[in-house]
């Protein structure tokens, strides 16, 4: 049973603990990590989630998930890259790029977000997704991303994100300096 702390709404730990149900059902503030991860070539790695998710069934979305009760966010994303695509990436090659408050009318997901990013060399190839969660793995670029929002394409989770300009200028950022560095 995942239990998550419970945190409140300026992101201070409470010392309480739910299970993960139960946070969701009472609309409990919780944290949640987001991992960017990004080629040499400087695009990012989506994950398509599998039909049978309750949340964002068959939607392309970032490397992701759920911090669980008493571990830090910088394991979080660790354990979920492992869990989900297959590769555990050294807490070094991680960096904290943004926190996120998520709250949204008529929704009782109540969140915050740590943003990680980080530059990889694998190929799609090297990758093993987690069959439950995931079917298909892609790179895209801030380009692709950036007309995807512009449709509203429903099939990309990052395409009704209110914050969705902020972090692509700070992904751009990112992307520039690889290249550059290349």
């Amino acid at each position: 049973m995942e239990k998550l702390d419970i945190v409140d709404e300026k992101n201070n730990l409470t010392g309480k603990t739910e299970t993960r149900k139960l946070v969701h059902e009472k609309g409990l503030w919780h944290r949640h990590v987001g991992a960017w991860i990004m080629n040499k070539n400087g695009e990012l790695l989506f994950q398509k989630r599998v039909a049978t998710k309750p949340i964002n069934a068959n939607k392309w979305a970032r490397t992701g998930g759920h911090v669980d009760a008493g571990e830090e966010t910088l394991h979080a994303v660790q354990r979920e890259t492992k869990e989900e695509i297959g590769v555990k990436i050294p807490a070094e090659n991680w960096e904290l790029i943004s926190i996120e408050k998520y709250i949204k009318e008529n929704d009782n997901n109540h969140h915050f977000t740590y943003n990680y990013f980080t530059v990889v060399d694998y190929e799609l190839e090297d990758y093993t997704i987690q069959k439950e969660e995931l079917s298909d793995l892609k790179y895209m670029s801030l380009e692709e991303m950036k007309i995807l929002k512009e449709k509203q394409d429903a099939n990309y989770t990052f395409t009704n994100w209110d914050n969705f300009y902020e972090m692509l200028e700070i992904l751009n950022e990112k992307r520039n300096k690889i290249i550059k560095n290349k």
